[in-house]
């Protein structure tokens, strides 16, 4: 908010000393435009000034009829809004509204309407717009920074989720008020706004590789989700349960690596053999535990195959690794 407001500062004053320059009628009114144009986004802002560019030309030639006809009255102006705001949002130019009624207000008070007095108001759209454009095109801050410090927000609190896990596998009585979930999801949801953001600043050739991770990470983050729901069918301790948080005390370490290290497939899939050559259940409750635990390791694979597929592994004896570990 604060360097937005500092872009506007710069634009406002860059097309009043531009009007006044040029000597056009009202250079003040430009400095207002120019407030109204500066935005978040470099192409956010092309997108919304364009809007307001034509949205004004359009309310000018509606205020060209009904001034004309109807005359310059306080009614009229009403008139105007109920005709020309369903147009203009019909139009598409829902942004340039306000911006519209600024530039119809100042033709009505000037009492006619002229050659002279439109082209004043198209140069004053042209001078205001076009300073706020170009102090949005001209700089936007770096988001590499902030994104950096999302993800490792996002990944600490994966980390904690899945000690938590592995600590509720090794003692059922654990009590854990899953906070860090809640946590977490508000990360992902500011890094994606955030990740939004960059992507829109950058105008040739947009990086996508922090929407990818947050998309990535929401993913994972409902499977951690279900994961969760099968852990509480886990009310028994098990040697089959410890094997399991092993896997999520080794996860907890790797989810904090910027790459793909596949240390914790090559355990899962060690486990999963290990699993398929186990003696079977002799009770009930034995029975429904270890099923909730072959759940839970499924729908961990499931949580890999996400890191896996938008996580590059860290070197190509990490990469075999993880081969030899699937053959």
């Amino acid at each position: 908010m604060g360097f937005r407001v500092i872009k506007t500062a710069i634009a406002t004053l860059m097309a009043i000393l531009v009007a006044d320059a040029l000597g056009v009628t009202g250079p003040l009114s430009a400095g207002l435009l120019a407030v109204l144009g500066v935005d978040v986004t470099r192409k956010r802002s092309i997108r919304t000034i364009s809007a307001r560019f034509f949205a004004s030309l359009l309310g000018l030639a509606f205020a060209c009829v009904l001034f004309e006809i109807l005359g310059y009255h306080y009614w009229v102006l009403a008139i105007y809004i109920l005709v020309a705001f369903p147009a203009i949002a019909r139009a598409n130019f829902k942004e340039g509204i306000v911006t519209s009624s600024v530039v119809v207000f100042r033709i009505y008070g000037s009492g006619s309407i002229t050659l002279a007095s439109l082209l004043t108001q198209i140069e004053l759209l042209v001078i205001g717009l076009g300073s706020a454009l170009i102090v949005n095109l001209a700089y936007m801050p770096q988001a590499a920074d902030q994104m950096v410090a999302i993800r490792k927000r996002v990944d600490k609190q994966f980390s904690i989720i899945f000690d938590r896990i592995a600590e509720t596998l090794r003692d059922p009585e654990y009590v854990w008020d899953g906070k860090e979930i809640i946590v977490a999801g508000k990360e992902i949801a500011v890094g994606k706004a955030a990740s939004h953001r960059a992507m829109e600043n950058q105008m040739l050739h947009p990086d996508e590789v922090w929407s990818i991770y947050f998309y990535m990470r929401k993913e994972q983050l409902e499977s951690i989700q279900n994961m969760i729901q099968l852990i509480s069918h886990v009310y028994q301790k098990l040697p089959q349960a410890d094997d399991v948080a092993e896997l999520f005390e080794q996860l907890s370490s790797d989810v904090t690596e910027e790459v793909y290290t596949g240390r914790t497939e090559i355990l899962l899939n060690r486990l999963e053999k290990e699993f398929k050559t186990m003696e079977l259940p002799t009770t009930r409750e034995e029975f429904e535990i270890r099923s909730a635990i072959l759940q839970l390791i499924r729908e961990l694979s499931l949580y890999l195959k996400l890191a896996k597929k938008n996580k590059a592994p860290t070197s190509v004896a990490a990469r075999k690794a993880v081969i030899d570990s699937n053959e």
